[in-house]
């Protein structure tokens, strides 16, 4: 965020669904400035994620737009960082079938 002169105290993580992708579906990551007005802002402290953090840090926000939301709902968006693998995994409840590579689905 920092990079993209996004400010934390007011931006976050904008999770979504874009049409495309193997499977149909693809799922949609970026930073983005502020949240829009109908968007479901979820926020999670740091904290509560890393007991090192300061207790004055800003909280992790993910904005997310009401029409992903319908497929995004009960989703856990988990990060690995392994020897073989480094970036964000989608265990999505409401995938009927995925790409071999993880971001493309279909419901």
């Amino acid at each position: 965020m920092a990079k993209e002169n996004i400010s934390p105290e007011a931006g976050g993580l904008r999770l979504g669904i874009t049409g495309g992708g193997c499977s149909g579906l693809s799922y949609n990551i970026r930073f983005d400035s502020r949240p829009r007005e109908r968007d479901r802002v979820y926020s999670f402290s740091q904290q509560h994620l890393d007991a090192n953090s300061p207790a004055e840090a800003p909280a992790y926000r993910i904005f997310v737009d009401p029409k992903s939301f319908i497929y995004l709902h009960g989703m856990i968006l988990d990060y690995e960082e392994t020897l073989m693998r480094q970036g964000f995994n989608f265990i999505n409840p409401n995938s009927t079938k995925s790409c071999g590579c993880g971001s493309s689905f279909s419901a």
